[in-house]
């Protein structure tokens, strides 16, 4: 089957139809186009959706994914983000080897579709020329023929006429003689152009037509190949990232298996044990042994003296309610938080030890125990302060005690990845130091002086901040398992500190380090009331850039709460240097953190400053 000779005449179609597949292979090359987009729009979305579930730095947010199932959950947004990567990988390929190559063989193909079609013009043209010449050939014969014949006809007339003279027979002669001979001439003309035609017109549809038409249908022919070839590369770069998706699913799959329940449960207890022991049991106290009409004044003064206690403990209920019932306060409150007191020595009968207890001594436990449950607690204010960013003492004496052993902990922790950083660079420094000594060409061994005092300089005053939480970290320590065997031995209770035993529990309201005094609760309490509700809603608003930066070197932020830059970059500052060596800096809206303030050189704002 060859076009050539199954379609000799069918020129026009055969461009036609050409043309109409290179049309449907450029749609092809746009519809893989729109797919690419596609693919890059889908791994866009989601790699903004992994990352807007991230959690941010430096946030609350960051200190929940301990927990296995919050884990699993960054795993996913992880793998989320290689299952975006892969389809960013589709793109490109198909881009590659697909749109890239079909747009190169398109132009090739129809520079070479011109070629061929403009051969075939040419052909045409120069058969149609050969018709041409042999139409006017063919004219001009039978035009010579016809003149001839009316020349022969003239002559005969005028020969077969006694009237004519001799001279006009021998003219009409010899004319139609003359057309005679054209005519033979035109006759041998038309002969050899009408052969020569046949051969053109022979090669035309035999040899000239046959060849074109042929490469014609093997381009043709090429190009269906190549489109289905390109077909076969479409679903081979899908196919080639199955495997990788399927282990981002499968890394889904295993994040979801190391959900472990237990462990979860177990990290709760870390984050919010007190380290308190649970309260002991309530003391009966009988009424029912008969009291002494004597002492009525007293259980009158006794009670009056009592209603002081009752609207202290009311008025500390408004700090206790977020907590605690009212019902199980006051079981708190009468629980034995540490021995009772011995009785002051009176002449009463009711100062008998053995003998009937006027209502005065039973008010003692009441108020040394609220006393004791003031103490132990710790204080609303504290955990707002935290909550709201406020200050929070250095020793952290406003947690309870298992959490502020965890909070030292960690804080002698970050101080010694400091302390390694600091000795590390002084390391570096000294070396270069050495080096300059030995080759004075490559800079000058003073000018490191300075910037090694710095850092030695630092390395101390953290070594002593150090010692001071480690100090505090002791004590702590100390405490706890004394605090686990008199709690064996006395049912449950905390005795962190030797409180005196006081009836008036205003005055040595307390926690366990000291922390807490009366003032603090009178000048918390009003604030603490009227920000219960507002404080649930309060949300936390970007600073305000109040200058910029230019970075002098290059630092890298390896730490919790730093940030890396780069020599020459210009930052937004958003907290000047408050004296511990640090500036915090912003970049594009959305990263921020600290870098050392000598790294930097800062231009203020005045209007900023000044505000």
């Amino acid at each position: 089957m060859s076009w050539g000779t199954e379609l000799w005449d069918q020129f026009d179609n055969l461009e036609k139809h050409t043309q109409w597949g290179i049309d449907i292979l450029e749609k092809y090359i746009k519809f893989v186009k729109e797919r690419t987009e596609i693919e890059l729009s889908y791994a866009k979305q989601l790699r903004n959706l992994s990352k807007k579930y991230q959690p941010k730095k430096n946030s609350k947010e960051e200190e929940e994914y301990k927990y296995t199932a919050c884990k699993a959950f960054l795993s996913t947004l992880n793998e989320l983000n290689d299952y975006a990567g892969q389809h960013e990988v589709i793109s490109e390929n198909m881009t590659s080897q697909i749109t890239v190559d079909l747009v190169r063989y398109v132009q090739e193909l129809k520079q070479e579709r011109k070629s061929n079609f403009h051969d075939g013009r040419k052909a045409q043209q120069h058969i149609e020329t050969c018709w041409k010449q042999l139409e006017s050939s063919k004219r001009r014969f039978e035009r010579d023929c016809k003149e001839a014949d009316r020349a022969q006809q003239y002559f005969e007339k005028m020969d077969a006429d006694i009237n004519v003279t001799k001279a006009d027979v021998e003219k009409a002669r010899q004319q139609a003689q003359m057309r005679q001979q054209m005519a033979e001439d035109s006759k041998a003309d038309y002969s050899l152009i009408l052969q020569r035609f046949n051969q053109e017109q022979w090669e035309y549809y035999h040899t000239h037509i046959p060849n074109i038409f042929q490469k014609i249908q093997e381009m043709e022919e090429r190009r269906i190949v190549r489109i289905g070839e390109s077909m076969k590369t479409y679903a081979e770069v899908d196919r080639q990232v199955i495997p990788i998706i399927g282990k981002c699913l499968d890394g889904i799959v295993k994040a979801a298996e190391s959900i472990d329940q237990k462990n979860d449960s177990q990290l709760v207890v870390e984050a919010y044990k007190s380290g308190f022991e649970p309260p002991g049991d309530i003391e009966f106290e009988d009424y029912t042994q008969p009291m002494k009409r004597t002492v009525s004044d007293n259980s009158l003064s006794s009670s009056k003296e009592g209603k002081p206690e009752l609207k202290f403990g009311g008025k500390s209920r408004g700090k206790l309610w977020p907590f605690i019932k009212k019902n199980k306060l006051m079981t708190l409150l009468t629980s034995p938080h540490q021995p009772p007191p011995p009785p002051p020595a009176s002449a009463s009968p009711s100062a008998v030890p053995n003998g009937p207890q006027s209502p005065k001594q039973q008010k003692e436990p009441l108020s040394h125990r609220f006393n004791e449950f003031m103490t132990s607690k710790p204080k609303i204010h504290c955990f707002r302060s935290l909550k709201r960013g406020g200050v929070t003492p250095e020793d952290f004496s406003n947690f309870p005690p298992e959490q502020r052993r965890k909070k030292l902990q960690q804080k002698v922790d970050d101080l010694n990845k400091e302390i390694q950083k600091e000795t590390d660079q002084r390391d570096a420094i000294t070396k270069m130091k050495d080096v300059y000594l030995k080759n004075p060409q490559m800079g000058d061994p003073a000018s490191l002086d300075h910037k090694l005092a710095e850092v030695t300089q630092n390395i101390e005053k953290l070594r002593l901040e150090a010692h001071k939480f480690e100090a505090w970290l002791a004590e702590v320590e100390g405490r706890l398992p004394a605090r686990s065997e008199q709690a064996r031995r006395q049912s449950g209770l905390y005795d962190g500190q030797t409180h005196q035993t006081v009836t008036n529990c205003a005055q040595d309201r307390e926690s366990p380090d000291g922390s807490y005094t009366e003032e603090q609760s009178q000048e918390s309490e009003h604030k603490v009331l009227a920000t219960d509700f507002d404080d649930e809603f309060d949300d936390e608003e970007p600073l305000p850039a109040i200058g910029t930066c230019k970075a002098l070197y290059t630092f890298e932020g390896q730490n919790e709460g730093t940030i890396s830059v780069v020599e020459g970059e210009t930052l937004s500052v958003i907290e000047e240097d408050k004296g511990d060596g640090w500036t915090r800096i912003r970049r594009n809206e959305d990263e921020e953190g600290y870098v050392p303030t000598s790294y930097v050189e800062v231009y203020l704002d005045k209007n900023a400053k000044g505000s």
